[in-house]
């Protein structure tokens, strides 16, 4: 059943419009009513009517103004400005915002019936495009559900998006070009956090009906998550938790951000915020909390000597040690190993 959504600050001017459009119309139409732009953009976001019929002079947000922001949405939402004649200049501005049709005061029955009629035909041809809105939308869940390895989250997204793929009049050639393209751009999304799936892109010539066109989409997209999956040693570790114990296994050695990163197979740059942002402390300054936190539990113990434990945490210069612990404790090794009663 097609929406369609009237907006106009006359209620007698929206009741008359929506009996109109139920009698011209060759299909049922679920008709919704709002006074101003305001409310029909509050309606827009929770749900896409097919067509939008809208008076340009109205209080708060007016028709232009809603054309404009409906043209920032990249929506396929069909609209049509009704006007008065001294409005003519308001509704050629209108078109401009992809405004298609638009209707003179009074609206005739006839003139109804024709812009209905445009707007079927329209809708027909528009049954067989994706809006890059929606691709995008289902691409970014996708990424999500296999960022985070799960399986069931991306078995959803992939569920409603086969029924949407299924129900659209769309020549095979449009069905593998849509589906090639949306894979093309989940393998972007997970390069952003560098992550390389096996396999980049995705061959649909050999697939037969939509069904396992589909079909053989959902399973490459599925096996970029398993690729992952066993990349993370079978594990959905949180990349923090698993950084951090890769910097407590290499204490001794000069680990860079980059190389930490690398092995987590993350962006630097993204992974330096994601560590900050979970630990509230930048990744140098945690090492250094690590390191001398071990220096610390080291030099409770006599046998060690002070200069040995410089290099066993990463200082292989040792002037460089005593200054740094001296700022992190506020006393020198040996100065700390006094107060601990160990001469």
């Amino acid at each position: 059943m097609r929406c369609v959504l009237i907006v106009d600050d006359e209620p007698m001017i929206r009741k008359g419009l929506s009996v109109m459009i139920r009698q011209c119309g060759g299909h049922p139409y679920s008709i919704r009513l709002a006074q101003d732009g305001e409310e029909a953009i509050q309606f827009i976001m929770e749900e896409q009517p097919d067509f939008l019929f809208t008076d340009i002079r109205m209080p708060r947000v007016d028709g232009l103004e809603l054309c404009r922001r409906l043209s920032e949405m990249e929506t396929d939402i069909q609209t049509v400005v009704i006007s008065g004649y001294g409005d003519f200049e308001y509704a050629r501005q209108c078109l401009s915002y992809g405004v298609k049709e638009y209707l003179l005061k009074p609206v005739s029955r006839g003139s109804l019936q024709n812009v209905i009629a445009k707007l079927e035909a329209n809708r027909e041809k528009l049954g067989s495009f994706v809006s890059v809105a929606k691709l995008d939308e289902w691409v970014v869940r996708m990424d999500d559900a296999v960022w985070t390895l799960d399986k069931e989250k991306l078995y959803l997204v992939l569920k409603e998006w086969e029924t949407d793929f299924l129900q659209r009049r769309m020549s095979r050639c449009q069905q593998k070009e849509l589906l090639e393209e949306g894979y093309t751009l989940l393998v972007k999304k997970l390069h952003a956090n560098s992550v390389t799936p096996g396999k980049s892109v995705l061959d649909l010539s050999a697939a037969a009906g939509p069904e396992q066109l589909f079909r053989r989409f959902a399973e490459a997209s599925e096996a970029i998550l398993d690729e992952l999956r066993i990349k993370r040693k079978g594990k959905a570790k949180e990349p923090v938790e698993e950084a951090k114990a890769f910097i407590e296994k290499h204490l001794a050695q000069e680990v860079s951000l980059e190389e930490v990163a690398e092995v987590l197979g993350l962006n630097a740059s993204y992974f330096s915020q994601l560590f900050k942002h979970s630990t509230g402390e930048t990744f140098v300054h945690y090492r250094i909390k690590r390191r001398m936190e071990k220096a610390k539990r080291l030099l409770a113990n006599s046998s060690y000597r002070i200069t040995d434990i410089s290099y066993e945490v990463g200082y292989a210069d040792h002037p460089h040690f005593t200054k740094t612990f001296k700022k992190f404790t506020g006393l020198s090794p040996s100065e700390y190993r006094s107060r601990l009663g160990i001469e």
